[in-house]
């Protein structure tokens, strides 16, 4: 079902520190930077950081609907069932413990 880790998103209080440290300390290559979100390449997953932001986590599956039924069954709570995130289709999910979780 689930294919591979394609993004993770991580909350941060200081954005220009986070930056300084995975760039010029463990010299990750940055994707993109914005005022307040960087992106770095980690061995093809995106590392993501965002001031003041929240816990993110994006699956690759193999097939969506799927995926999205056989996740319903066991009882885990979608926020958006059926949408399009990185031109393929996707759904957004919670999971205990963790703020919000993608495939």
């Amino acid at each position: 079902m689930i294919e591979n880790l394609y993004h993770i998103t991580f909350p941060v209080s200081d954005i220009k520190k986070t930056i300084a440290f995975y760039e010029n300390i463990l010299g990750l290559k940055k994707r993109g930077e914005w005022p307040n979100y960087a992106e770095f390449d980690v061995g093809g997953v995106h590392f993501g950081f965002e001031q003041k932001g929240k816990l993110e986590i994006f699956l690759l599956v193999d097939d969506v609907d799927k995926a999205y039924e056989s996740l319903k069954k066991k009882g885990v709570e979608f926020v958006r069932a059926q949408g399009h995130a990185l031109g393929r289709p996707s759904s957004h999910f919670y999971r205990p413990r963790w703020k919000q979780v993608h495939t």
